[in-house]
């Protein structure tokens, strides 16, 4: 991962160093719990306690001899230990250590990136109560379809955030388990209640049941819970992205005191912070497509995942830690041009109210839908090739002038007949 690319708090838990810390964690607990076993003498379970550390150049330097990280690690905390040095790892195999290890530090990351997602989603529903009552057009196909409000707009992201919240503390309960059951799940040289104690010092559950390793569907849902959020945020910083072409001119995300748009044009302020989402939230599909292809492995387990994992996880929740971060100020900087989101409404000249002219032919006129339908679109084509206002030209077809008074029908050319249920629909979201 690009160090530009990342926050303090993320990289520090994928940093080398706090991984091998958490190895040791791991390497102590079964230490603790065999010495409540009777398996470990308590003067050599101190002797352990104490002299247990590393560096992580040791740990290299030995790796690079014995090619195998587990054994280095567990030689270069025996070498600070002494003659009890012996007692570690007893009865383990590798992926005891390494995938109870991960389990907490996949638990722990999804604990700081449900807190930076919970902050980008009090941003979005503080711009979505701010803004609930500010007529805006929507849009269907990138075309004017018929008014809603900029708050609804950012109250569907928030729904949207509280569905990835739920996902991910799912995936990090289900990723919250260790399994210390030996060199394939039978628990041959170290027994059940020994996982059992491990797991509790931990603040993990055991396994039901495991292989050599964890399996990996559980790892694959935590994959995709990231991946879903940096597609929340995709849709999120497409929008503004959207809003801010010249065009539309209705948002636009911060751009600071000396910022450049562009080397060659000076008048340009392009939405490059939501474009950066957006790409980033393609490298996180990708991880997670990869997360899915490790669930199928060889019998009780390969290694064919294991190179993988060391790239994905830290680029995983780097990149979702540092969208969210980015996210979030993007939101809290927003300018909003609330007279350009007014003003777009009427961009044609009435047409987005064709809707509610058509049931108005229906109802009050009793024409036929297939008759009323012609007389909104072809009166509709004409307003678009700017023939006059649609209010206008409706009124002047002879197919129905006389038939309506003029200010009936230019009474349904107004935004409160579409907003009328925008309380109601908030209200859903009282609690929140």
């Amino acid at each position: 991962m690009i160090e530009r690319y990342t926050t303090k708090e993320m990289a520090r838990l994928w940093s080398e160093e706090n991984r091998l810390s958490v190895m040791l964690d791991v390497e102590l607990a079964v230490c603790r719990a065999w010495c409540g076993l009777g398996r470990i003498p308590e003067d050599a379970l101190r002797d352990i306690l104490a002299g247990a550390r590393f560096s992580v150049e040791r740990v290299r330097e030995i790796e690079s001899e014995v090619q195998h990280d587990v054994v280095a690690f567990v030689s270069a905390v025996a070498e600070n230990v002494g003659e009890n040095g012996r007692y570690l790892h007893l009865g383990l195999t590798s992926s005891d250590v390494l995938d109870t290890a991960s389990s907490v530090m996949l638990r722990d990351s999804l604990a700081l990136t449900v807190s930076a997602a919970r902050e980008l989603d009090a941003s979005v529903l503080d711009l979505a109560r701010r803004y609930k009552h500010l007529p805006c057009i929507g849009r269907t196909h990138g075309i004017h379809a018929e008014p809603t409000t900029l708050g609804l707009k950012f109250l569907n992201w928030h729904s949207e955030l509280k569905r990835d919240l739920e996902r991910l503390e799912l995936a990090k309960r289900h990723i919250s388990v260790g399994k210390i059951s030996g060199a394939v799940g039978t628990y041959a040289l170290c027994p059940p209640e020994l996982e059992a104690r491990v797991c509790a010092l931990l603040g993990l559950a055991p396994a039901e049941v495991s292989n050599q390793i964890l399996q990996r569907d559980r790892h694959a849902e935590v994959l995709n819970a990231l991946a879903l959020l940096g597609c929340t945020m995709e849709r999120m910083a497409t929008e503004v992205r959207h809003l801010q072409r010249t065009e539309v001119g209705e948002a636009f995300e911060p751009f600071g005191r000396g910022q450049k748009g562009s080397s060659a044009m000076p008048h340009k302020r392009n939405p490059i912070k939501c474009e950066r989402i957006c790409g980033m939230a393609r490298l996180l599909r990708g991880c997670a497509q990869t997360g899915m292809e490790n669930v199928a492995l060889w019998h009780e387990r390969d290694i064919s995942h294991s190179s993988t994992e060391r790239v994905l996880w830290p680029d995983a929740f780097n990149l979702v830690h540092f969208m969210l971060r980015d996210m979030t100020n993007i939101l809290r900087g927003l300018t909003v041009d609330e007279a350009r989101v007014r003003g777009n409404i009427g961009l044609t000249g009435g047409l987005v109210y064709s809707q509610r002219v058509l049931t108005f032919l229906l109802d009050e006129l009793n024409l036929s839908r297939e008759a009323a339908y012609a007389v909104v679109q072809e009166n509709a084509m004409r307003t678009a090739r700017g023939e006059g206002r649609f209010v206008d030209l409706l009124l002047r077809d002879g197919r129905i002038q006389g038939l309506v008074e003029p200010g009936r029908l230019e009474a349904l050319f107004e935004n409160g007949f579409y907003l009328r249920h925008v309380d109601a629909i908030f209200d859903r979201f009282a609690q929140d």
